[in-house]
């Protein structure tokens, strides 16, 4: 038996926020992976590491966990007044299943370091001392994003005092804005809410009736009460990700959702659409011990909110949820403001498996559509490695 010799594909390997990716140059993946598809997906496959039904993912990239099964592909953009595209791709663990769905708000912080570094961007928009603002297009869901990089003698600065609960060391601080965060992806309504509703009964056959509130913002997510479903908002990941029973809960939760909100037609179709939607629960603030050992007091956080990221509670907060948790928390009356204390406001910290977060949105209501013109976040990036990652040739 012959088999093709490894080949090399230039990559840098990221830390965005609490997520850790693969980041590639359009232009120097393989000719066939350069266009979506069978062979773009089964390159990246290849390169995390899956399908692994170990779920450890030892001989590729991935780390076992969705927070760390992540690929990234920027290019430079054609859409006006953008500098580059940025294709996030969330590879599942354990099947041969790349999601192309939605977007990760956590490697969002990443990209424009990497296209800057990467010679991305045009040298007049970058700045020797100060803060580079990259115009990103988010090309999975069609949204703008900007983000302001700080630069330091013509480099990326990547080092700096800012703290990120779920990030062990200081950075940088890349501050994020989500331009017209709501979703509008085919299939969504092209609303904020698209059921039209603030809170639904949700119908989870063998749960019960839940209340919902259903959003697009930031990433499609479900957002329903902790006390509903039997918990208190204070969890840690071994309290939910060693139930199997928890787990299926929510993914029932979370395929019944995705068919309310129009995002799949039926529901065995959630089973194609792990990325996404989100499902969390929210409750008042309480306190609690963080993983990492770190107090949370009640008084440190407006509410409590838990998220579950393909098919397991987060460590910490995706990125995209963290804006559709500001966007939902700004809007009077969902479950998210009323877990915050209701009334209005324009922004919110939480609390979440690795401590607190802040996030900002400012929600307008215009001819019975609610609607939210920037969600604003904090986030920091690191380059961890840099050079190729190799693949068996016959992938090419």
């Amino acid at each position: 038996m012959t088999s093709a010799p490894q080949i090399k594909i230039p990559a840098v390997y990221m830390r965005g926020g609490t997520s850790k990716g693969v980041f590639f140059r359009l232009q120097d993946l393989p000719e066939a992976a350069r266009t979506p598809g069978a062979a773009r997906d089964a390159l990246l496959l290849r390169v995390i590491g899956s399908p692994d039904p170990y779920g450890k993912q030892i001989d590729g990239m991935g780390g076992g966990t969705s927070s760390t099964s992540k690929t990234v592909i920027v290019s430079t953009s054609d859409k006006p007044d953008h500098d580059i595209d940025y294709l996030f791709g969330q590879v599942s663990i354990d099947k041969a299943f790349v999601d192309w769905s939605g977007n990760c708000g956590n490697l969002s912080a990443a990209v424009g370091a990497f296209a800057i570094s990467g010679g991305l961007i045009d040298p007049a928009r970058v700045p020797q001392n100060g803060t580079a603002v990259v115009r990103v297009w988010q090309a999975n869901i069609g949204k703008t994003i900007i983000a302001h990089v700080p630069m330091a003698d013509g480099e990326v600065r990547e080092t700096g005092d800012f703290e990120l609960d779920g990030v062990t060391f200081p950075a940088a601080e890349v501050q994020l804005e989500f331009m017209d965060p709501a979703a509008d992806e085919e299939g969504a309504g092209g609303s904020m809410f698209p059921t039209g509703q603030l809170i639904d009964d949700l119908e989870v056959p063998g749960i019960g009736t839940l209340k919902a509130t259903m959003i697009n913002a930031g990433i499609p997510t479900i957002f329903v009460n902790a006390q509903d479903i039997g918990y208190t908002g204070t969890e840690l990941q071994d309290a939910i990700n060693g139930d199997p029973k928890a787990l299926a809960r929510f993914e029932l939760i979370r395929a019944h959702g995705a068919l309310r909100m129009g995002l799949i037609q039926h529901i065995d179709d959630a089973a194609t659409r792990q990325h996404t939607p989100k499902v969390a629960f929210v409750a008042r603030p309480a306190p609690y011990t963080s993983s990492s050992g770190k107090q949370v007091g009640a008084t440190d956080v407006d509410l409590l909110v838990r998220a579950m990221s393909m098919g397991k509670l987060h460590h910490a907060m995706m990125g995209t949820a963290a804006v559709a948790i500001g966007t939902a928390a700004a809007v009077p009356g969902t479950l998210v403001n009323l877990a915050a204390g209701g009334g209005a406001r324009e922004a919110v910290r939480f609390g979440h498996p690795s401590g607190t977060l802040r996030v900002g949105a400012q929600a307008t209501l215009r001819d019975g559509e609610w609607s939210v013109t920037k969600a604003v976040m904090s986030r920091s990036a690191r380059v961890l490695m840099e050079g190729w990652v190799r693949v068996p040739g016959d992938l090419a």
